[in-house]
């Protein structure tokens, strides 16, 4: 709750909601309702989605990167992240997805890690394959961005791989 105002933040800036499909908190209320959620997610006794906050080594908050499990038959999750636009190519986002990957891997024993990224998201494209994950295929018109219907590319990792 101490990064609320960071979050909310993050989530109104017009180059991190460019390829969002999450939706945009129309206020600081319902930016809280959604951090709360979050924060109940991890109070439970068994956690389907882990959120965590990416900051910066001498602290401040830099973004978000989430881990959401599937059902256990699969042994698998998907990640997401946004990170903040003035700390974009710097790194931040690729270590920050190696440490989720190499958490879900290692406590939790996963078999595969996914992620989907817009066609057009070059950057997020590159971040996921610096962090050792592979491009499987596309998915046609399957985000409802702003500007319109895009696909997108769908990136995995599996356990084998991973070299952490």
């Amino acid at each position: 709750m101490a990064d609320l105002e960071a979050i909310h933040l993050l989530h109104h800036l017009a180059e991190t909601d460019q390829y969002n499909t999450l939706g945009i908190p129309k206020d600081l209320e319902e930016t809280n309702i959604i951090v709360d959620g979050w924060i109940s997610d991890h109070q439970k006794r068994t956690i389907k989605n882990y959120t965590f906050t990416v900051e910066l080594e001498k602290g401040g908050f830099i973004g978000l990167i989430a881990l959401k499990l599937s059902s256990s038959k699969f042994n698998s999750a998907e990640v997401w992240y946004k990170i903040n636009v003035e700390h974009w190519n710097k790194g931040y986002a690729t270590e920050a997805i190696k440490a989720v990957i190499g958490f879900g891997f290692g406590r939790l024993k996963l078999h595969r890690i996914e992620a989907g990224c817009a066609v057009e998201n070059l950057a997020s494209i590159r971040v996921l394959e610096k962090a050792g994950m592979t491009q499987e295929g596309r998915k046609r018109q399957i985000l409802p961005l702003k500007t319109g219907w895009m696909d997108s590319f769908e990136f995995a990792i599996l356990d084998e791989e991973w070299k952490g």
